[in-house]
């Protein structure tokens, strides 16, 4: 089913603004920053190995690229290339660094995690590499019959990210008290917000995977994650300004934001409630 487009843009070639391009590209290019600065990789990726040889001239060497093409994704120009780049890089982290600890121990809902984590950030980056190659071909017709888009590739995308909602979920119930430690001290029934959140990201996976308001629960999950941002992290980074563990997890937090601000995006052609997968796909 294809959906017919407008330009935002009034003419421009700007194109319609995703939010999770800005989000997710933000998040990332600022831990490029801090890794240059720390020597150290983002805690994402801290479980790679300490007695790597000149670990941190790698972790600066990956903190460039991250800066470099993070930014790179905010230009027009350089965007889609950037957003590619930047996908095959993460995804590279997730298969020599998540995927033999998840092989090793399946079960673990720590290392589930971090596998997630990791995944909904490749996957963001895939979404906004196709969402600014369709607008373009949108704009320019000419450049229609030199690309293509494959539903499927898009509706994985959209289906890992659903999982990976389905994992930061269980989580929440496998770590309550972690979590509820998270909780901001000004709000009471702190184990209650554990799994009241925990409840939002299933919630939010079943509605991505299953079809049922994607788009809301979507949109419902990108903003719950963004509060998480505001009410957790950003005053561990004020409290600590100098602490690069405390940045670190505020630009994480905000690049998994994207990543799902990303799939609201991708679904802005259908209704709020019920779509079925023929729907959900996005065709240039």
């Amino acid at each position: 089913m294809t959906h017919s487009r407008e330009n935002p843009s009034g003419g421009t070639g700007l194109g319609a603004v995703d939010p999770g391009q800005v989000l997710l590209a933000s998040g990332l290019a600022g831990l490029g920053l801090v890794s240059l600065v720390s020597g150290d990789f983002s805690f994402v990726w801290q479980t790679f190995q300490e007695t790597v040889e000149r670990r941190e001239v790698l972790a600066r060497l990956s903190g460039a690229f991250l800066l470099v093409f993070g930014l790179g994704m905010l230009a027009r120009r350089t965007a889609a290339g950037s957003a590619l780049l930047m996908t095959a890089y993460l995804l590279s982290w997730v298969l020599i660094q998540q995927a033999p600890r998840v092989a090793h121990a399946p079960a673990d809902i720590g290392v589930l995690l971090g596998a997630a984590e990791s995944v909904m950030m490749v996957c963001g980056c895939w979404m906004i590499h196709t969402s600014i190659a369709q607008r373009e071909c949108a704009e320019d017709p000419g450049l229609a019959g030199t690309r293509r888009f494959s539903p499927w590739g898009i509706r994985t995308a959209q289906a890992l990210i659903g999982i990976s909602c389905l994992i930061l979920g269980l989580s929440h119930f496998k770590y309550t008290q972690i979590t509820a430690n998270m909780v901001p001290g000004w709000l009471p029934g702190h184990i209650f917000f554990a799994y009241l959140t925990g409840a939002g990201h299933f919630a939010a996976g079943l509605g991505i995977l299953l079809a049922v308001a994607p788009r809301l629960a979507a949109t419902l999950e990108a903003g719950m994650i963004g509060c998480f941002a505001l009410l957790v992290q950003l005053p561990g980074v004020i409290s600590a300004p100098a602490s690069g563990q405390q940045w670190m997890k505020l630009l994480v937090t905000t690049a998994l934001s994207g990543s799902v601000w990303a799939v609201a995006y991708s679904l802005r052609g259908t209704r709020w409630s019920f779509a079925g997968h023929r729907e959900i796909e996005v065709n240039p």
